[in-house]
C-alpha cells in the first residue's frame, strides 16, 4: 500500500519499509532480560527510605500531631507533616484541592498525614507507630446519594456547591419532543461499580537535592510534565531547578496520571535531610491512593422509531468521585460527551453529577469516563432491539453515524471503520447461525464503542504544542530521538523508533530513543486520553521530514540530480533512476553536515481547533476517533450462578496499525480488563469506609485459567489526521467487552444483568426472579 502523510497525500518515498510490520519493542530485550531499570531499582549513595502515616478514619479533623517520639528514634532523619507542604495542588488547574499531607482534616481511610525518612524501611515503619495524632471524628459520606442532599459537615469546606464536585447539564435538540413521538421507548437504571488498575509495579519515587540546589525526582509516573509543574507549585521552587525522570514503568492504565503524595514527600525530605530519599508504596497503599474507575449510577431513556432508528437519548448520571477532584471535572463531561458515536443521536441530553464521598479518590482508568455510560447504553440498545424484534447487530448498523461528519454535540468524526468492525465480529463469531440458537446456558452478545485519539484540550490552557520531538544526528550514523512522551508499556517509544527509521531510511538499530526526562526532552503532556502515538507520532514525522529535506538536498547536490529521485531506505540512499548511485546513510549524514552545519531537527504537534461552540464543547473533542465492536461468548451455570466468558472477538478500527503485533496486544489487553471488570473486579469499602480487600489476594483479577480466548481483528480506516493514518488502540477496545458479556448472558439464559459486577449471587437472584415471573419451578435444562 502507498504511504500517506497525515493530510492523506502520497508520501515521497512510496511503500513502507518498517511501518505496518511486526517489530520488536525498543525496550523488549531489556525487560525480558531484567536489565531494565524501574524506580525501585534506583539506589543512590546515602539514600534514606521514607514511609507514610495514613489516616485510620474516613472523615476527621486533625487536632494535633506529635512526632517527637518518632524523631527520637535512632536512624530517623526527618518527619514532615502537612504544615511542611501547605500548598494545594491538583492535576486539573481549576480544582486544586489536595495536599501532599493532610493539613487540617483527613477525608478517607488512607489519607496521608505524615512522612518519615529513616536509614531503612523497618526503622521508618517503627517511627510511624510513634507519631501521635489526635483526631476529631466527623460524619463520613459513603453513599453518593447522601452527598447530594447533605452538606454539613462538608467534605471540602468553602464550596458553594456543598459536596457536589461538578455538574454538567447539556441538551442538543428537542429531546422531550423526540421521545414523545418515538414508537418505542426503553427506560432503565444501570450500576457500574468501582474498579482499580492493579498494575504490576506499585508507585515509587526517588528524590535527590544536589549541592547546586537542583531537585531531581525519578518517579513511576505517566505524566512527567505535570509532576514537574506540580512539584514547582507545591515546593515553591523555580521550575528550571527541578528535573523529573520516568524510568521504566511496570504498567499504569491511568493509575499513575496524577501527581501523588509520595513525589512531594520524597522531594521535601531530600531537601530537608540533604540526602537522597526513596518511597515505595506497599500494595495496600496502592489500593488507598487508587484513582480508579468511578462508580456510577446511570439512568437512560432512549426512544426509537419502528424501524430501529434512534430518536432521542436522555441520560442522568450520578458519579461517586471519592474524596478529591483528580480528573473529576473531565470525568463528569466525558460521562456524557463521549457517548454520541458510533451511533447517530438526533437529540441528546445528559445530566452528569460528580459528588465527593469519604472514599479513596477516583480518577482515570483505561477508557476514562466513558466505559460506564457505554455499558449502560449498549445494554439499552439490546433492550430496544428486543422490543423491536431486531437483530442486535442490525440495530447498530441502522444507526451508524457515518464518517467525515459531525455528531449531535459537535464532535468531528473523520475516518470511521465501525461498520467493518461489525462485519468482522459477525463473520468471525458465526453470529447469524449461532446467536439465539445455542443450547440453553450458552450465548453470544455484541456491543460497540467509540473513543478519542488524544484530546484537543491540554490540561492547562496554553497555545504551545502538545507534543515535541528533537532529533540529534551523530556522524556514526546514529540518530537520537528525544521525546517527552511516557511509555507505560504500550510501546510508544517504539513507535518513535519505527517512524524515525521509516522516514530517514535507517535500520532500527540506528535509532535510539531518550524519553520522559524533563531536562533532556521537549515537553509532552503525558500518557493519557490515548494521545501518545497520535500526537508524538505526528511530531516525530514533522521533525524527520525537516531533517530529511536537508539530507536529500545535500545528496541531490552531490549527485547533481533532482531531489525527487532520492530514496532513503534500509540504511542506504538510492537514486531511483540510476542504480550506480547509492551510498550508506552515514555518508549522507556527512554530506549534509558539510553543507548545513551540525545536524538536528525539532518537530511538534498541536490539534486543530475542535469542539462545539458551547461551554465544555472542547472536552471530549478529538482530532480522530477510534471505533470498536465486540462479540462475547459466555456460558452460564444456572446451578451455581457462575458466568464464564469463553471467547471475545475484538474488531478495532485503529486507522493504520503501525505495528500490528503491538496493536493486537493492546486490543487483547483491553478486552481482558473489560472481562475482569464484568465478572470479578470490585474496589469497594465497608460501612466504616475501610477497603474490603486491599491486596491482590482479595481483589480478584483473572488468572490465565480465567482468561477467555481473545481474537484480535484489526480494522484499518486510514485517518487523514493520524501519523500514516493511525489512531488509538490502547483504550477504545475495552469499552464493548462489558456490555457484550451482559448481552450474551441474556442470550444464554434470558436474564438482563444491569448492575456490575456479574457475580454468581446476582445471576442466581435474576434467575429466581425470572422463574417467579414465568411461574416455572426451574430453568435448568430449559430448551430455547
Amino acid at each position: 500500500m502507498a504511504a500517506r502523510d497525515r493530510h492523506g497525500k502520497d508520501a515521497p518515498w512510496g511503500e513502507f519499509a518498517i511501518v505496518g510490520k511486526p517489530q520488536r519493542k525498543v525496550d523488549g530485550l531489556a525487560k525480558a532480560t531484567g536489565a531494565a531499570i524501574y524506580a525501585d531499582d534506583i539506589a543512590l549513595p546515602g539514600m534514606l527510605h521514607a514511609k507514610t502515616l495514613r489516616s485510620p478514619h474516613a472523615h476527621a479533623r486533625i487536632v494535633s500531631i506529635d512526632a517527637s517520639k518518632a524523631l527520637a528514634l535512632p536512624g530517623v532523619h526527618a518527619v514532615i507533616t502537612g504544615k511542611d507542604l501547605p500548598v494545594k495542588y491538583g492535576v486539573i488547574p481549576w480544582t486544586p484541592d489536595e495536599n501532599a499531607l493532610a493539613v487540617d482534616k483527613v477525608r478517607f481511610i488512607g489519607d496521608p498525614v505524615a512522612a518519615v525518612a529513616a536509614v531503612d524501611e523497618d526503622t521508618a515503619n517503627e517511627a510511624l507507630k510513634r507519631i501521635q495524632v489526635e483526631y476529631e471524628l466527623l460524619h463520613a459520606y459513603l453513599d453518593p446519594r447522601e452527598s447530594l442532599t447533605r452538606h454539613d459537615p462538608a467534605i471540602h469546606e468553602g464550596r458553594k456547591e456543598g459536596n457536589v464536585s461538578k455538574n454538567v447539564l447539556l441538551e442538543f435538540g428537542a429531546v422531550d419532543q423526540a421521545l414523545a413521538t418515538s414508537d418505542v421507548i426503553v427506560e432503565d437504571e444501570y450500576t457500574f461499580h468501582g474498579t482499580t488498575h492493579a498494575a504490576i509495579e506499585p508507585h515509587c519515587a526517588v528524590a535527590q537535592y544536589s549541592a547546586d540546589c537542583v531537585l531531581t525526582v525519578w518517579s513511576a509516573t505517566q505524566i512527567t510534565h505535570y509532576v514537574h509543574r506540580a512539584l514547582a507549585r507545591v515546593l515553591e521552587l523555580p521550575p528550571h531547578k527541578i528535573r523529573v525522570v520516568q524510568p521504566c514503568l511496570g504498567g499504569a492504565f491511568g493509575g499513575k496520571s496524577d501527581p501523588f503524595s509520595l513525589e512531594f514527600c520524597v522531594a521535601k525530605l531530600a531537601m530537608k535531610t540533604g540526602r537522597p530519599v526513596k518511597m515505595l508504596y506497599t500494595r495496600e497503599e496502592v489500593f488507598y491512593c487508587h484513582r480508579g474507575r468511578h462508580p456510577m449510577q446511570l439512568r437512560y431513556r432512549t426512544g426509537a422509531s419502528q424501524d430501529g432508528k434512534l430518536q432521542g437519548v436522555d441520560a442522568r448520571v450520578l458519579i461517586d468521585g471519592g474524596s478529591y477532584s483528580s480528573f473529576g471535572l473531565v470525568t463528569t463531561y466525558y460521562a456524557g460527551q463521549l457517548l454520541t458515536g458510533p451511533y447517530a443521536f438526533p437529540t441528546y441530553r445528559f445530566d452528569s453529577t460528580r459528588v465527593f464521598t469519604n472514599k479513596p479518590p477516583c480518577g482515570p482508568k483505561r477508557g476514562h469516563g466513558s466505559v460506564q455510560p457505554r455499558f449502560a447504553f449498549e445494554v439499552q440498545l439490546d433492550q430496544l432491539a428486543e422490543k423491536l424484534a431486531l437483530d442486535p447487530i442490525e440495530i447498530r448498523r441502522r444507526n451508524f453515524v457515518g464518517e467525515h461528519t459531525t455528531t449531535v454535540n459537535g464532535q468531528r468524526i473523520t475516518s470511521n471503520g465501525f461498520l467493518a468492525c461489525l462485519d468482522q465480529v459477525e463473520r468471525a463469531s458465526d453470529w447469524k447461525t449461532r446467536h439465539g440458537k445455542l443450547p440453553f446456558g450458552r450465548g453470544l452478545g455484541v456491543a460497540g464503542s467509540m473513543y478519542i485519539s488524544g484530546t484537543n484540550y491540554p490540561v492547562y490552557p496554553n497555545q504551545m504544542p502538545q507534543a515535541g520531538i528533537q532529533l540529534k544526528v551523530d556522524r556514526s550514523g546514529l540518530v537520537l530521538a528525544f521525546t517527552g512522551g511516557n511509555d507505560i508499556g504500550q510501546g510508544s517509544n517504539s513507535v518513535v523508533q519505527y517512524i524515525v527509521a521509516e522516514e530517514l531510511g535507517l535500520a532500527l538499530d540506528q535509532v535510539r530513543v531518550v524519553a520522559a526526562d524533563t531536562d533532556l526532552c521537549p515537553v509532552d503532556l503525558g500518557a493519557y486520553s490515548s494521545r501518545v502515538t497520535f500526537m508524538v507520532g505526528n511530531a516525530t514525522i514533522d521533525a524527520c521530514r525537516k531533517l530529511r529535506t536537508e539530507l536529500v538536498e545535500a545528496l541531490a547536490a552531490h549527485w547533481k540530480i533532482d531531489a525527487k529521485r532520492v530514496r532513503l531506505i534500509h540504511g542506504e540512499a538510492l537514486d531511483l533512476e540510476d542504480s550506480t548511485h547509492h551510498l550508506p546513510i552515514v555518508e549522507v549524514f556527512h554530506l549534509a553536515e558539510e553543507r548545513f552545519d551540525t545536524l538536528g531537527a525539532t518537530g511538534s504537534y498541536n490539534t486543530p481547533e475542535l469542539g462545539g461552540p458551547y461551554r465544555g464543547g472542547t472536552i471530549g473533542a478529538s482530532p480522530a476517533y477510534s471505533f470498536t465492536a465486540h462479540v462475547a461468548e459466555v456460558t452460564v451455570d444456572v446451578e451455581t450462578g457462575r458466568v464464564r466468558c469463553e471467547k471475545v472477538w475484538i474488531a478495532h478500527d485503529c486507522g493504520r496499525a503501525l505495528n500490528p503485533m503491538l496493536v493486537a496486544g493492546q486490543m487483547e489487553g483491553s478486552a481482558y480488563m473489560g472481562v475482569a471488570e464484568a465478572l470479578m473486579e470490585e474496589h469497594t469499602v465497608n460501612r466504616f469506609g475501610l477497603h474490603r480487600g486491599p491486596s491482590l489476594l482479595d481483589y480478584r483479577i483473572p488468572t490465565s485459567v480465567d482468561t477467555p480466548e481473545l481474537a484480535a481483528l484489526i480494522v484499518e480506516s486510514l485517518d487523514p489526521e493520524g501519523p500514516y493514518g493511525s489512531k488509538e488502540a490502547g483504550e477504545g477496545p475495552l469499552h464493548p467487552s462489558i456490555p457484550a458479556i451482559s448481552n450474551a448472558i441474556f442470550d444464554a439464559v434470558g436474564i438482563r444483568l444491569k448492575h456490575l459486577p456479574f457475580t454468581p449471587g446476582k445471576v442466581l437472584a435474576a434467575l429466581a426472579e425470572l422463574r417467579a415471573h414465568s411461574g416455572e419451578p426451574t430453568l435448568a435444562g430449559e430448551a430455547r
